[in-house]
């Protein structure tokens, strides 16, 4: 069966994915037609249903549900993960309500959870996560929203940590904050979604193996990032709970689903999230 396929060029997600789209382990007679797409770009695929299987952020699930189910394999979880507010100068959160603030994307859950943080912070542009860091050097921001590796490399350029949104949750919910996962069309056949979060799995699985080294595929996505860079990423944001969400992965769902419920993010809790 073909499935079309978006993921980030980021290191995790192609860390993840790499050895089944390339036919390293076995598919399970499963082929995928690729696409790779910032996160943001993913996410707005997902509303517009395009693919079949997608990483998309978790504040874009919230509303996806109608169309896509997450599986258990390939999220991005975990704690002390969380994206990071960055200025040019000391600041207090509170004060980003009077600040224009870079972020990469209003459907990402980085906005979600600043959003939450700083409900009066309205002045936000929209911008590529790999440019915020420089647009906010260079004086078009007063202050950034930063994924990804920027978290790494954010004080060499300068650039000071206004707030930890990661810590944020953690001491709001005491749970892993769900950053991304990998959700999967509504009405595919039922045993498409066990062989995907088999396969999936076995994916990651084989590119731990393959460590320290690191596939070129990875490599060349990685978008001129040194090998310290891309390891870090990577040790970030691949853990336990991308081989399976468990209990403990399901329920940090669940705990972003009732948060925004109870703020009126979204109107109802949907009766199936997980595939």
């Amino acid at each position: 069966m073909l499935l079309t396929l978006g993921f980030s060029p980021c290191p995790n997600d192609t860390f993840i994915l790499d050895a089944m789209v390339h036919g390293k382990i076995d598919t399970e007679g499963l082929e995928f037609r690729y696409v790779l797409a910032d996160v943001e770009e993913l996410n707005k695929r997902a509303f517009a249903g395009e693919l079949d299987v997608t990483k998309v952020s978790f504040n874009a699930f919230l509303s996806l549900t109608g169309k896509y189910l997450l599986l258990d394999s390939g999220s991005a979880l975990g704690f002390g993960v969380g994206p990071l507010v960055i200025s040019m100068k000391e600041m207090q959160l509170s004060e980003l309500k009077n600040c224009s603030i870079a972020i990469p994307g209003f459907n990402t859950t980085a906005n979600l959870l600043l959003t939450l943080a700083v409900p009066e912070a309205r002045n936000k542009k929209e911008v590529l996560f790999s440019s915020i860091e420089q647009g906010v050097v260079d004086g078009g921001y007063d202050a950034g929203l930063i994924i990804h590796e920027s978290r790494f490399t954010y004080e060499a350029k300068g650039l000071k940590k206004v707030a930890d949104l990661g810590e944020y949750w953690e001491e709001l919910t005491g749970s892993p904050i769900p950053l991304g996962g990998i959700t999967a069309r509504r009405g595919l056949p039922a045993d498409v979604y066990s062989k995907l979060n088999r396969v999936i799995r076995r994916s990651v699985e084989y590119s731990f193996a393959q460590l320290p080294a690191l596939s070129e595929f990875i490599h060349c996505n990685a978008q001129e990032m040194s090998m310290e860079v891309m390891r870090q990423h990577i040790d970030l944001y691949v853990n336990r709970y991308t081989l399976s969400l468990g209990e403990e992965g399901r329920k940090a769902v669940n705990v972003l689903f009732d948060k925004a419920l109870n703020t009126g993010i979204i109107d109802a809790m949907p009766e199936t999230i997980f595939a």
